[in-house]
């Protein structure tokens, strides 16, 4: 299915990167080193130059911490949003936010996807995403609370909790006018998942695959990879690209990360095995 991200629309057998760009103080993984807006903004035009085709820009760490409200949430955003829109009229923007306040104010700067890593807990960000002819990204989180930590969730089979959560949220979003061409899943790694969770969901990610919605994942320096290696953050960077290849081999179509260049060559190497891609260039024992 062509996949279309507010403007800009991609083939199906396109994957895509979507670089990670934290407005936030605390992030887990960078630490706060985009929190300045040059930073974050020299941050956008490094992974332009990797070939990132999205840039996903956000206000509020997952994790638990200091209370950020709508009105900080926003000004963190906003401007920012509409000066990567002035600078990169090509580019698709995304907006990690379960607000549809937020939502509706980023899309009206330029904003084509709103990334909802809280699995709708504001059900009126489909309507915001429907209004500006935008993108949504539906994720599944066991129902847990935005910026909670999961504790001994269980599931009778968490997968098919993935596929009914997501899929009924994409139905969700499709009857509040949201484009189906404009509608991607998310297993969502480590959200309302233990690391056990996390392992099945990447096992079996191709039955996601298989309801034919795009399904996005999220995997970079993730904490599930961090306990299966007994690895510190800045240490995660194989496995994450291991996890990676075998949600490229099921068929992810994007992949949510902080080092584009390295996904960029996993992807490509297991969507070739998988035939869905050709070589670069094939000329050994050829010319």
């Amino acid at each position: 299915m062509t996949l279309r991200l507010g403007r800009h629309s991609f083939p199906d057998d396109a994957t895509l990167m979507m670089a990670i760009v934290n407005r936030t103080p605390d992030s887990f993984y960078d630490k706060g080193a985009t929190w300045a807006e040059d930073k974050a903004f020299d941050r956008v035009a490094q992974v332009v130059d990797e070939g990132a085709e999205i840039v996903d820009i956000g206000g509020i760490k997952a994790a638990p911490g200091v209370e950020i409200d709508e009105a900080e949430e926003r000004r963190r955003v906003v401007s920012f949003v509409a000066r990567v829109r002035a600078a990169y009229p090509d580019l698709v923007i995304s907006v990690d936010t379960w607000r549809a306040s937020v939502g509706r104010a980023v899309c009206a700067e330029g904003a084509d996807v709103l990334n909802d890593a809280w699995g709708g807990a504001d059900p009126e960000l489909v309507d915001a995403a429907a209004e500006h002819d935008a993108a949504i990204i539906c994720t599944h989180t066991g129902g847990v609370t935005p910026r909670t930590r999961p504790h001994r969730l269980a599931y009778d089979d968490v997968v098919a909790s993935a596929i009914a959560d997501t899929t009924a949220y994409a139905e969700r979003a499709l009857a509040a006018g949201v484009a189906r061409e404009s509608i991607v899943i998310d297993p969502a790694h480590d959200f309302g998942k233990n690391t056990f969770q996390s392992l099945e969901v990447t096992r079996r990610l191709g039955e996601m695959v298989a309801t034919g919605w795009p399904v996005l994942v999220s995997l970079s320096n993730k904490d599930f990879v961090g306990e299966t290696l007994d690895r510190g953050v800045g240490d995660r960077l194989l496995g994450t690209l291991a996890a990676t290849a075998i949600c490229a081999q099921a068929g992810a179509r994007i992949y949510r990360v902080h080092q584009v260049s390295e996904t960029r060559q996993v992807v490509d190497m297991a969507w070739t095995i998988a035939g869905r891609r050709p070589p670069a260039r094939a000329i050994r024992g050829l010319a």
